[in-house]
């Protein structure tokens, strides 16, 4: 399986944080500043996980979401909601999310979710 993890945030540090935790586990990481084109970016990228941030410019991480999970091509592949919205348990099951990582996180927490969601 390819471990392919493709994460949106506004925020460089965050970006810069992740895809250097994920990296020394072994996960090739892009990242992303906006969403609007989640469809094409996943067609190009093959992530097998994404993690998507709820503000983030343009389209919103929650219409990200649902433009992936309605799409019968992406729709299968893991989508965790990634933000410090307080509302965030609630906000994952309403966009149909596969589970959602609440910052600021605990970073063997983070990994852990990732490793354990794609196997």
């Amino acid at each position: 399986m390819n471990k392919n993890i493709l994460i949106y945030d506004d925020d460089a540090e965050i970006l810069f944080l992740c895809k250097t935790i994920l990296q020394k586990y072994n996960f090739s990481v892009v990242t992303l500043s906006k969403c609007e084109d989640v469809i094409n970016d996943i067609q190009k990228f093959n992530p097998c996980m994404i993690l998507m941030d709820l503000w983030i410019p343009e389209i919103g991480g929650e219409q990200a979401v649902k433009l992936v999970k309605e799409n019968q091509a992406t729709q299968n592949i893991p989508i965790f909601l990634f933000s410090a919205n307080a509302d965030i348990q609630e906000i994952y099951k309403k966009v149909n999310a596969d589970g959602y990582i609440a910052k600021p996180f605990n970073v063997k927490s983070f990994v852990q979710t990732i490793q354990t969601t794609v196997g």
